[in-house]
């Protein structure tokens, strides 16, 4: 298959974000910068968006227009809308910053839920923050919703957490029997703040509850590096997928509660090959392929048999050699 030249990126480039039909890429910058791509070697649009460095670009499903939300180094988040006037070209026009207040933003992610759009943001002391657009033609205006910590049990907590980094998926499925959830883990110097939990909002109470927590009780204190929930077309279960300092970790979630009313989980594979960290996971459209990347430089895509065996499909290099 013929390689294909999409974007020039400098030295400087920190993140990038896709957007949904993955023909724009957004790239941050640790001086602050961000720069769109379409289509062309060079960005069609660049501005400093933060003082500091760019940690994350997330683009917001786009039912509500062309806009990135930035995490920055400096803890806080901004939102950024594209708007055109006439026939001027597109500029980027700030929405909104949230400050984090004594704890610095670590990541963000957006979700759909019925006609409503909400925003989920994790915290370094450990805070699960949940908005909701008020909205839909005004992206400056969102209402926290719900505010909570990474865990099941509060009994357990043991002072306040450090965290370094957060991961956060949320559930791909859509339609109005369906309730929101997402998942979300910390790497963090408290076990019990790091196992990825998936949360569901509970529309009986209007309160967000903890659905089931992926991990064996030996390794439910391991640090979370990163999470995808993979798009389900007809599976009578959920996949999501936890990366740990132990590895890359396949989790089947039943759709029917067991008798004491917990989901059924089971954990279907464990994949290794990242020399180090892996710093993201992506599933492909159809929830088929899971694709990592790690420190290591390298991006390895993953796929199970017929038999429901995982195994390496292929691995790519960070100089474009392939195997």
């Amino acid at each position: 298959m013929a390689e294909r030249h999409v974007a020039q990126l400098g030295a400087g480039a920190a993140c990038v974000g896709w957007n949904h039909c993955g023909r724009r890429l957004a790239a941050g910058a640790v001086d602050g910068f961000v720069s769109v791509y379409d289509s062309q070697s060079s960005p069609s649009s660049k501005w400093q968006a933060h003082e500091l460095a760019i940690l994350n670009i997330v683009w917001i499903p786009p039912d509500y227009g062309e806009a990135i939300a930035c995490v920055c180094a400096d803890g806080t988040l901004s939102l950024w809308e594209e708007v055109g006037e006439d026939d001027q070209l597109p500029t980027w026009r700030k929405c909104k910053v949230f400050e984090g207040g004594n704890s610095h933003i670590l990541n963000v992610q957006f979700g759909l839920q019925l006609s409503s759009l909400k925003m989920v943001t994790a915290h370094s002391d450990g805070h699960v923050k949940v908005y909701e657009l008020l909205d839909s033609l005004e992206l400056d205006k969102w209402q926290l919703q719900a505010e909570f910590q990474n865990i099941t049990d509060p009994v357990s907590q043991t002072g306040k957490p450090a965290c370094v980094s957060a991961s956060i998926a949320w559930s791909p499925r859509r339609g109005e029997s369906q309730l929101a959830s997402f998942a979300i883990g910390f790497n963090s110097d408290s076990p019990n703040f790091n196992s990825c939990k998936i949360w569901e909002f509970e529309e009986a109470h209007q309160r967000w509850l903890p659905l089931v927590e992926l991990g064996s009780p030996q390794d439910k204190g391991d640090i979370v590096h990163a999470v995808a929930w993979a798009p389900n077309i007809g599976r009578p279960y959920e996949i999501v997928a936890v990366a740990t300092c132990k590895g890359i970790v396949i989790w089947h979630i039943g759709l029917n509660p067991e008798s004491d009313g917990r989901l059924p989980t089971e954990n279907v594979a464990v994949l290794s090959g990242h020399d180090g960290e892996v710093l993201q996971l992506e599933w492909d459209m159809g929830g088929m392929t899971l694709a990592s990347t790690g420190g290591d430089g390298m991006v390895k895509l993953w796929q199970a048999n017929l038999n429901g065996v995982w195994y390496e499909q292929a691995v790519l290099d960070c100089n474009g050699s392939h195997k």
